[in-house]
């Protein structure tokens, strides 16, 4: 279960001025720009859910997510991962959960995709049985077979967001966060990751929580939705 409470982000950042005078002024102004980017926000999940988490940009959807995953700490609130604040026992919460964000990879660019996984069983501990039939299970779902063998780096985007996807199941995570997984992708692509997600669901009974501006996405795999409203910022100091 992810429960949420009161949970708020604020950045506070100097105002720069600009040029050589205004960057050394900067380092002794007080004036500060003051981002809300998480607003006391209230939510629960249970066990098994997929729900989407809709807003439009800049509306604190990703920090909320880096806060689940405890890569962020909130400025107040409290969030529970089963329990457990994820930003304070990181380590033990970053076994159960897997993460996916759009834009980025958790695989080494440089070295076969089926090598990353390997890398990967080693780092979450998983036995032999366990890898062989997860491995056997998003092979089939997410057809990355023709693949496997081919440098990170030689991957088109479908075939990265695919395997990148594979990589955050291979340790069965009780919950898995996705930040846009389908940006950028085909029609075809799309519909590969949705079924796969939708399989993983059912076999496993894996929670989602997924952040996508695709309304598509929402319709096909979501039970619910939260939505998200912009962040406030403000100026403060002489």
């Amino acid at each position: 279960m992810i429960f949420v409470e009161n949970l708020e982000k604020i950045f506070k950042k100097p105002i720069r001025k600009s040029g050589i005078i205004g960057m050394f002024k900067t380092l002794f102004s007080r004036k500060y720009e003051i981002k809300t980017a998480v607003n006391k926000i209230n939510f629960t999940i249970n066990d098994g859910e997929i729900v989407g988490y809709i807003g439009s940009n800049g509306a604190g959807k990703s920090t909320t997510i880096k806060m689940m995953c405890g890569i962020l700490n909130p400025t107040s609130g409290k969030v529970l991962i089963n329990g457990l604040e994820p930003y304070k026992k990181r380590q033990q919460v970053a076994s159960y959960i897997g993460v996916v964000f759009g834009q980025k990879t958790q695989l080494w660019w440089d070295i076969p995709l089926i090598e990353s996984f390997n890398v990967l069983k080693e780092i979450y501990l998983i036995n032999d049985k366990d890898y062989k039939e997860r491995f056997e299970f998003l092979q089939e779902v997410l057809d990355i077979k023709d693949f496997l063998n081919q440098p990170v780096r030689t991957l088109s985007l479908g075939q990265r967001m695919r395997a990148d996807l594979a990589a955050s199941l291979l340790h069965n995570p009780k919950i898995l966060f996705l930040d846009e997984p389908t940006i950028g992708l085909d029609v075809l692509v799309k519909e590969k990751i949705r079924n796969a997600i939708i399989e993983m669901n059912k076999k496993y009974n894996t929670t989602v929580i997924l952040t996508t501006h695709d309304m598509s996405d929402i319709q096909t795999l979501c039970n619910r939705i939260i939505m998200s409203i912009k962040e406030i910022s403000f100026m403060m100091g002489q």
